[in-house]
């Protein structure tokens, strides 16, 4: 089996890891949760972070042919319309983001006819489907909890496992937004650890309070020392953790518009009269905390 050279980059605004992997053979490549960048004071997008991506990519001499995001980001906007147009790779994401779409067009009351048949991105992924980079094999494993459509890419060795464990020292992702599950996050964290344990676990996040940010360990190292599961806690223990965790969370600052954006696969609201696009906010249908 190949296995495939990873880049991380760092975005310290919204906290997030974004990755470039690709096959040190055949030099095919893919991205995966690349960021569109966004000022939520001016309402401004811009492209700095993947621009970062498309150089290095260009440098590296490699052939991009996927951009992947693990599930619809509640705190960044995705930059993959972005740079497939710059690329013209192919756009993916799981298969059960439809639900995702269903329930934020509820919650965002857009009309009956937005999309939500996923026809926003080129290929919608099922469980356990695989896929090649070059001669990296990909699977895909349906991991939700943190989202109800979430995906982990493991491609060869590394797995990008999105939002459901953070670094060791941080222990695991909240399952609290609309449509997430303790249960099922505990299910999808089980199923990444019991992969081999030289696996290369890269997370979505690292809010690193106390140390530089980091986005690598292996599945050894969750095991022995990520606080949410070195004890090897029972599915109520977990459960109990986590759900008194998220009840004390904020919500993300940049969710109520960063789901507007990534529902339509990182794309704007279609613009009205004025050619301007606008966002919108659901008043009083989350509470404070």
């Amino acid at each position: 089996m190949t296995n495939p050279i990873v880049k991380s980059f760092w975005d310290k605004a919204t906290g997030s890891w974004q990755y470039v992997f690709h096959d040190p053979r055949t030099m095919k490549g893919a991205i995966v949760d690349p960021v569109l960048d966004f000022d939520p004071l001016a309402g401004a997008t811009s492209t700095a972070n993947a621009e970062r991506l498309l150089n290095y990519v260009r440098h590296t001499g490699i052939d991009l042919i996927w951009i992947l995001d693990t599930h619809p980001h509640a705190d960044h906007f995705s930059a993959a319309p972005w740079l497939k147009a710059q690329t013209g790779a192919a756009t993916a994401i799981g298969e059960k983001v439809t639900g995702v779409q269903k329930l934020w067009q509820d919650i965002y009351n857009l009309p009956d006819d937005f999309p939500t048949d996923g026809s926003q991105w080129d290929r919608l992924f099922a469980d356990a489907e695989t896929f090649m980079v070059g001669e990296v094999p990909v699977r895909v494993m349906f991991s939700p909890g943190h989202t109800l459509a979430s995906v982990t890419y493991i491609a060869g060795d590394a797995a990008f496992v999105h939002d459901t464990l953070m670094m060791p020292d941080s222990g695991s992702s909240r399952a609290d937004f609309p449509g997430g599950s303790s249960k099922a996050l505990y299910d999808s964290i089980a199923a990444i650890l019991a992969l081999p344990e030289e696996t290369r676990i890269f997370v979505g996040h690292d809010y690193a309070p106390d140390r530089e940010a980091r986005c690598e360990a292996t599945v050894a190292q969750h095991r022995a020392a990520n606080i949410h599961w070195k004890d090897a806690p029972t599915e109520a223990e977990y459960r109990a953790l986590r759900d008194a965790r998220d009840a004390t969370l904020p919500l993300p600052k940049l969710m109520l518009a960063a789901l507007q954006i990534n529902i339509r696969g990182g794309r704007k609201p279609a613009p009205e009269d004025n050619g301007r696009s606008y966002l919108k906010l659901p008043l009083d249908y989350f509470e404070s905390r």
